[in-house]
Parts: structure tokens; sequence; C-alpha cells
């Protein structure tokens, strides 16, 4: 039990800087890099599953990653670009915030009622899959918006200019 309480803490204060990086990164203009590389970066995480406690059922891996997908669908519908001085930047959304404390507090809960019948490492396998399946449709949805803005800007200033 202490080991969730210990991780439940390293998630809030995870969220809180995901808040501060979000704020900061919507005061400077978007990039492909910036919407593609956390996930890539999350992917190391994976080899978490080579330890065995960390392994997780077929049936683990399946509702992990349905919770995941279903998270992200509140991140995609907050996370919108715009176009200002001819660069694209990421809209800031006072519905964000609330989104990721309301998801950070499910996850929790979750994690204390969950602690009780699954072992912590599996328990902790199934979370970070949970996360990186929130993570993947959510970028890889704010990339095609990027990407349709990007194309639409390029036509408005000439595809030299960029």
């Amino acid at each position: 039990m202490n080991m969730v309480v210990a991780s439940s803490i390293g998630a809030i204060f995870m969220a809180v800087f995901a808040m501060f990086i979000r704020m900061k990164a919507a005061k400077k203009p978007a990039s492909v890099k910036k919407i593609l590389l956390p996930p890539l970066f999350m992917s190391s995480g994976a080899l978490m599953y080579l330890v065995p406690d960390f392994r997780l059922t077929a049936s683990e891996i399946v509702e992990a990653m349905i919770v995941g997908m279903l998270f992200s669908i509140l991140l995609i519908k907050t996370s919108k670009f715009e176009i200002k001085d001819q660069n694209i930047y990421l809209k800031r959304s006072r519905a964000f915030v609330f989104i990721l404390v309301g998801l950070l507090v499910i996850r929790i809960v979750m994690k204390l009622v969950l602690s009780s019948t699954i072992d912590y490492g599996e328990l902790s396998g199934m979370f970070f899959l949970l996360a990186f399946s929130m993570i993947v449709p959510w970028r890889i949805a704010m990339y095609r918006n990027y990407q349709k803005l990007y194309h639409e800007l390029r036509g408005m200033i000439g595809p030299t200019s960029i």
C-alpha cells in the first residue's frame, strides 16, 4: 500500500509539471517534433515488461488500452491549434487543466481500489499502458490537426515562406 501512495504522490507532481509545461508550450509555436517526440520518449518505459513482475495478461492489456483510449478522447477534444503571426500555436484551454486533474483523480482512485486485488508490478504495468494508450491517440490527433493548419498556412503565404 505504501508503494501505491508513493506512486500516487509522484503522479500528482507529474500532473502539475505537465500543466506547467502545457502552459509554457502554448506561448511558443507548435512543431511536429514537439507533438511526436513525447510518446516516442515515453515508449522506452515499455522496457519494464522485460521484468516478469510487470507483465500483463491479455485481458489486462485490453482493459488498460481501452481505458487509455477513452481518456484520450477528452484530451483530443481540448487540444486545438490556431494560426497567429504566421505560426501555429496550441490554443490555451481552461478545460484542459480540469480534465487533466479529473483524469489524475480517477487514476489515483482506480489505483487505490485495484491495488487490493492486483499485484503492484502488474498494476504499474497496466497504468503505464493506460497512459501510453492515452497519449498516442491524442498526439496522433494533434499531429493530424497540426498538418491541416500547416497546409492551410502554407497555402496562405506560399510554399517558399515556411
